[in-house]
């Protein structure tokens, strides 16, 4: 018999960065917890962390389906990406094509199945900064619009995030437009497959933490200690950070309260590139980063490259910690690198 308050989640991609902080979360705070597992290796690691693993692959419609609607779950969760090398800015929407299907072609599954079984609601990983218009002030609310000019080499990229916001957390035809059946705090009614569930878009800012890029052994670490990872012309592009401990806490929050909508999920520090990434070297013991003209940064990693550098925009917190009662446990990149990276 479970707790009081506990319900049975669907967790797609629990092995990954923010999963695997979040299915041990979710079990210890006494939820029936069911995850997706893309091999049966995966599904020890699932076991181990207290989930009940079910192998099926992401990108088979029915294998997938199946497996949420045997769940039976009151809560679905997507947290599925497929980023398992460094990324190309100049090639940017070809590294993320296979996450881009994930966030419509898999996301569309997973909320027909979700709405078929009767989930109460559905939650799904978005992302925090570089999508804003590049335009007006450092720090975005969810109200601000998405770019509308994006570098042609994050297009692909852009429309599928717009395509998973819309879905799930707003738009005309988002399952967060509008106010849903029955009383909020418990979402529709359980088992009405003709009420939509209840759909929060989290848009998590640059993850950092082990199994992240920004981790003792990630990739941009592993860049900033060799020096190549420079500063492009001034440095003055707005990044929000989130430590995958923190992202993983506000998930848990989510599954029980908050209004459908969309989420920024970042810290409270949103920092310039000339700011947070000299600091990265001090702490994992690095020379400080080159600078180079954004011209010759254009060269090696592309306009959206520069664009990450110099142009993007940070978020605002302010929706995610009301509606949540989100407390950081890193308030600050500053914090959490000297904890984590040193």
């Amino acid at each position: 018999m479970r707790e009081p308050g506990a319900m049975r989640i669907f967790v797609a991609g629990g092995t990954g960065a923010v999963g695997r902080y979040l299915v041990p979360k979710l079990v210890h705070a006494g939820h029936d917890v069911v995850a997706l597992a893309r091999s049966s290796d995966k599904g020890r690691v699932l076991d181990r962390a207290g989930a009940r693993p079910v192998v099926a692959d992401a990108f088979d419609r029915e294998a997938l389906r199946r497996a949420i609607v045997d769940a039976e779950p009151e809560v679905v969760i997507h947290q599925l990406t497929a980023l398992s090398r460094p990324i190309d800015f100049k090639t940017f929407d070809d590294d993320f094509a296979l996450t881009n299907r994930l966030r419509t072609e898999t996301l569309d599954t997973m909320l027909d199945a979700a709405r078929e079984v009767g989930a109460r609601r559905f939650i799904a990983q978005s992302f925090c900064g570089w999508p804003f218009a590049r335009s007006g002030g450092p720090m975005k609310t969810e109200r601000d619009p998405l770019d509308p000019d994006p570098p042609p080499t994050f297009r692909d990229t852009l429309e599928a995030i717009r395509h998973l916001e819309s879905a799930v957390g707003g738009g005309a035809a988002g399952w967060g437009a509008g106010p849903p059946r029955g009383d909020p705090a418990a979402g529709p009614p359980r088992g009405d497959p003709a009420a939509r569930p209840q759909g929060i878009a989290l848009r998590y800012g640059f993850l950092y933490g082990p199994g992240t890029a920004i981790a003792s052994d990630g990739e941009i670490t592993r860049m900033v200690r060799k020096r190549r990872l420079p500063i492009v012309g001034k440095g003055t592009g707005i990044w929000s950070f989130v430590h995958v401990e923190d992202a993983a806490a506000v998930t848990v929050a989510a599954a029980l309260r908050g209004e459908p909508g969309i989420y920024n999920v970042v810290d409270d520090e949103p920092a310039a590139v000339s700011e947070w990434l000299p600091h990265l070297a001090e702490v994992v013991g690095a020379r400080r980063p080159i600078r180079v003209p954004a011209w010759l940064g254009r060269l090696a990693i592309g306009e959206g490259g520069v664009s990450m550098m110099t142009r993007v925009r940070g978020g605002s917190n302010a929706k995610a910690k009301e509606a949540f009662g989100w407390t950081l446990a890193y308030s600050s990149w500053r914090q959490g690198f000297a904890d984590g990276l040193a």
